[in-house]
């Protein structure tokens, strides 16, 4: 490597950039949703509905990166796009909300490694010592506080000392999740715990009604979602969501300068990482839903419903399969996002839109060490927040990665009618992508009668409004040293 210019190395394979994408897609909600959003807000059809549809926009926007990666292979991805074809502003504003989508994202995945530990150790408790307070009505502790940390600043640490590195690690991470949520779905088409006949509230069920109400047993069936109205709003309810779901696809372009391999791969490797995410969410709820002939109940409960059904099919074995997915869930998403937030903060502080020190690369690693250093500082802040205060900031990733969808469709328009190249099927998809992004952002924003669960809570609005604040600041600050190719 050049020491006196040091540049990112191109060491980066199709599996490691398919394992960056997979990885951050599926976290620890895929795991513990089922029972917590996905069962009771859509039952078992609405949420694969809304899945699948997910999907299928997803590969609508991804045809668009697909188009824009090879156009500009750099760090930065999005941000990039949007200062060549929009300018200097809305390039700003596209960089500094993909910020937010990607790095809080690490530390929300280090908080669930308390909770990944308290729910597969019993009542042994193991991590439950030390220090004791509450945020937000979620309990933290020393115990967890300290391992948690470890974890962040080990895997931050495996990003700084080479991408190759990274890359293997989060392979073989992403590889093991795969295979057990592989192996707990053909569990389940085998274990007799598994039945259709579980299957009730099929469309889901309001249970804020029901826990208001005291119902269980046959009394929540007067809470099932029914009727069109009843379905249209199960499946809006998860699909409205889809961002947050998916987020993760689209981290590979912030590592498009460090790819060794054709930049035409861009939209199978996305691809097949959109289908790997669908069938995990899919796959996890309906496990939860057939192996579990109570299943509503223990929703109401607060139960780990997934890691139940696991159980219920397999015994030990079944805990030790959702203990195995989870973890590499988890730390294979704090190693993705951590490598796309570097990278997109070294590409905007390269040309000036960030503080210059976040552009440097280190001249033996070829990673940007500063920009790693600021996204282990930062992300250290989870364990000890704890997750409920966490999840205000975490209601920005899907805004976030909705911006960078609007502008890479739009970027995708411009740049074919400057270039005169792509077919009007790539124009209506970049076309399409744009509205639906558009309405992804509307869905949270705007709350929507009907549809509970879907737009921010009072404290995200307020979270919201400080992230642009502290944006202003820093575009007055930062807008005369930025650069426009």
């Amino acid at each position: 490597m050049n020491q006196q210019n040091p540049k990112l190395q191109k060491q980066l394979v199709p599996t490691h950039v398919w394992a960056l994408a997979f990885g951050c897609i599926i976290g620890w909600g895929a795991f513990i949703n089922p029972g917590k959003k996905f069962l009771p807000n859509s039952g078992i059809w609405g949420t694969a509905i809304a899945m699948v549809l997910g999907a299928v926009v997803m590969f609508v926007i991804a045809f668009a990166y697909a188009y824009m990666v090879p156009k500009n292979p750099k760090a930065g991805g999005e941000f990039n796009y949007t200062k060549q074809c929009f300018g200097r502003a809305p390039a700003y504003l596209c960089g500094w909300f993909l910020v937010a989508a990607y790095l809080t994202n690490v530390p929300m995945n280090s908080t669930a490694i308390g909770l990944i530990v308290d729910g597969l150790d019993g009542a042994a408790d193991i991590l439950k010592w030390g220090f004791h307070y509450t945020v937000a009505g979620f309990d933290v502790y020393g115990g967890e506080v300290l391992f948690a940390s470890a974890i962040l600043v080990l895997f931050g640490w495996l990003n700084i000392i080479g991408v190759k590195k990274a890359g293997i690690i989060q392979t073989i991470l992403a590889s093991m999740l795969a295979v057990s949520v592989f192996t707990l779905a053909v569990a389940a088409c085998f274990s007799p715990a598994a039945k259709w006949e579980n299957i009730q509230m099929g469309w889901g069920f309001d249970r804020a009604a029901a826990l208001a109400a005291g119902a269980c047993g046959d009394g929540l069936q007067e809470y099932a979602k029914v009727g069109a109205q009843g379905i249209f709003a199960a499946i809006m309810a998860t699909f409205a969501i889809a961002p947050w779901a998916y987020v993760g696809f689209e981290t590979i372009p912030q590592a498009a300068e460090e790819f060794n391999f054709k930049h035409s791969k861009v939209m199978l490797i996305m691809g097949v990482a959109i289908i790997f995410g669908c069938f995990v969410y899919t796959a996890n709820n309906a496990v939860a839903c057939l192996a579990v002939n109570n299943w509503p109940d223990r929703v109401v409960a607060g139960e780990w419903v997934l890691l139940v059904a696991a159980e219920e099919m397999l015994g030990i074995f079944g805990k030790i399969l959702i203990g195995v997915a989870v973890s590499c869930a988890v730390l294979s998403g704090i190693m993705g996002f951590y490598l796309a937030s570097s990278r997109l903060m070294y590409s905007m502080a390269r040309d000036g839109y960030l503080p210059k020190i976040f552009g440097k690369i280190n001249p033996k690693y070829g990673t940007p060490t500063n920009a790693m250093i600021f996204c282990i500082f930062i992300s250290l802040s989870g364990p000890v927040l704890g997750r409920e205060a966490l999840g205000w900031f975490v209601d920005m990733s899907a805004i976030g990665a909705s911006i960078g969808f609007f502008f890479t469709c739009a970027s995708t328009m411009v740049t074919m009618n400057r270039d005169r190249d792509g077919s009007f099927g790539l124009k209506s998809l970049a076309f399409l992508g744009a509205i639906l992004s558009l309405c992804f952002i509307l869905l949270q924003l705007i709350p929507i009668e009907g549809l509970k669960g879907v737009h921010f809570c009072k404290e995200s609005y307020v979270m919201l409004a400080v992230w642009c604040f502290i944006g202003f600041v820093f575009f007055v600050k930062q807008r005369k040293h930025f650069i426009v190719d």
